[in-house]
């Protein structure tokens, strides 16, 4: 029997029957009728949108319009009172199963004055932005995949209402506030799921950026041109995982590189995978338009990434990056307390060798592929200075000049200015990772798949957000990050609620 209590707060157990009733005969109906399944889940899903919404509306219903009596005491220790106001107040709120209209009574110092207490909203926790926390996750879920407007099209398809591309875009930049505290707040891996090596690398990527209105200089009468449209600005990205030893000879990295076959095949499972592999990617820029608040961003958070994961400094560390100086003074200023192991990634160093073989050889020719071998082979024995000494010999044979004897130059500077960095033959005895397909990987994936794609231009605060989201989705925390920043909206739009043990602020008979 229908419960008296149900029905005046809003629960017909018979309406309810009756529409559960509806959908079994819908689907008796097309049994008879031999409907194609294809056509059964359309009407059953158009069924189960509107039952969704009716009962979610039931569930509002329990809750009346949120009428605590008079007088509420706050609960923040003050015992503060505040009076139910006369005039109710109305919010949309968007769910996945429809919208709704939702009439709250609220309770504040008088009318006109800041609300200080609602108490539906605070006993359902609901959002600031009209749209539902779970309409906020897949939404955004799908944003960092695709562009907005596909994201509309593709929700609307689904769900039957439209998202304004500007909502979306809002909604995600609210949401990417979130992203450096949660980075904070993240725990410490279970030293069971960690590898023996902690693994630090850096990279840059190029965001194509949308074009600014021309901006006069004050008081000089001139006008400094904007951004021009398809200029980039170089984002960061900065990846730290652990991983287990993988030791190999010199000979074994050769036949990888160049495509020949080894003498003992090596199984694919044996090659250890990177633990707990962490991404952030930063696009920030201070007043004078230098990229020093990204660096200190990515670079602040890899130092306390290794602090936390190697708290003991018992494991080697292992910095990974291209020849780019600044990334390497970044990770030396950092990690100055940290007994780091400083690696040049092998793809960028063989890269040099190639330019340097076209300079002696011509392009795709079996002399430059052998001229490459022969010093990566010296390369991984670590003989660097051998081939400084065997390129420089041979622009002497080659009487290279201007502009070629330049970059002869400039690649023996690179080797020589990374010398350091380049003894692949005790990293590799070690076990040591030597190639940053790591940060290129993330590069490629947070970067260039989502926005580089044709047409996209992007504004710095746009695309702080979604390289903020990806990175996170990425790192395989989505759904953390999404209880985290649920958890924090509500901490701040129902303090009340949070500091009292019953959730609920308590209410004075009037």
């Amino acid at each position: 029997m229908e419960s008296m209590n149900d029905t005046a707060r809003g629960i017909n157990r018979q309406e309810m029957f009756a529409e559960v009733q509806e959908v079994i005969d819908f689907l008796q109906q097309s049994y008879r009728e031999h409907r194609p399944v294809h056509e059964v889940e359309s009407g059953l899903w158009g069924w189960m949108l509107q039952l969704g919404r009716r009962l979610l509306g039931a569930f509002f219903g329990l809750y009346g319009d949120g009428d605590q009596g008079q007088v509420l005491v706050l609960v923040l220790g003050d015992g503060r009172q505040v009076r139910r106001l006369e005039e109710p107040q109305s919010r949309s709120y968007q769910s996945p199963f429809g919208a709704f209209d939702l009439t709250r009574v609220v309770y504040g110092s008088r009318e006109g004055q800041k609300i200080a207490a609602i108490p539906f909203d605070e006993s359902l926790q609901l959002p600031k932005s009209k749209f539902s926390y779970l309409l906020q996750d897949w939404s955004q879920a799908l944003e960092v995949q695709m562009p907005f407007a596909q994201v509309s099209a593709t929700l609307e398809r689904i769900l039957g209402f439209k998202q304004s591309v500007h909502s979306l875009q809002r909604s995600q930049r609210a949401a990417a506030q979130e992203v450096a505290a949660f980075w904070q707040a993240q725990p410490v891996p279970p030293p069971a799921e960690e590898g023996a090596l902690v693994v630090c690398t850096a990279d840059g990527k190029g965001v194509p950026m949308r074009g600014l209105a021309p901006q006069t200089c004050p008081g000089a009468g001139s006008t400094q041109k904007g951004v021009r449209p398809g200029t980039k600005k170089m984002a960061l990205l900065g990846a730290v995982y652990t991983i287990n030893p993988f030791p190999r000879t010199p000979q074994e990295v050769l036949n990888a590189l160049f495509g020949e076959p080894r003498q003992a095949p090596e199984p694919a499972s044996s090659r250890p995978k990177p633990c707990v592999k962490r991404v952030r990617a930063c696009l920030q820029r201070d007043e004078a338009d230098a990229t020093a608040p990204q660096t200190r961003t990515i670079f602040s958070w890899m130092a306390r990434e290794v602090a936390q994961r190697n708290p003991g400094e018992e494991k080697p560390v292992v910095v990974l990056m291209d020849g780019q100086e600044s990334l390497w003074n970044a990770a030396a200023e950092h990690l100055p307390g940290t007994e780091v192991t400083e690696i040049l990634d092998l793809l960028h160093a063989t890269s040099y060798l190639w330019e340097a073989a076209h300079l002696f050889h011509p392009k795709a020719s079996p002399e430059a592929s052998r001229f490459v071998r022969t010093q990566t082979q010296r390369m991984l024995s670590g003989h660097i200075a051998t081939v400084i000494r065997s390129l420089r010999r041979q622009a002497t044979g080659h009487s290279l000049k201007g502009k070629r004897l330049e970059d002869l130059q400039r690649i023996c500077g690179y080797f020589a200015n990374n010398v350091h960095r380049m003894a692949y033959d005790q990293y590799l005895a070690h076990g040591f990772p030597i190639a940053s397909g790591v940060i290129e990987g993330a590069c490629r994936c947070v970067v260039k798949d989502r926005m580089e794609r044709s047409g996209m231009r992007w504004v710095i605060d746009g695309a702080q957000a979604m390289l903020g989201l990806r990175s996170i989705q990425m790192s395989g925390l989505w759904d953390e990050f999404i209880q985290f920043r649920i958890q924090r909206e509500c901490q701040r739009l129902y303090p009340f609620s949070a500091a009292n043990d019953d959730g609920f602020p308590l209410p004075i008979a009037a």
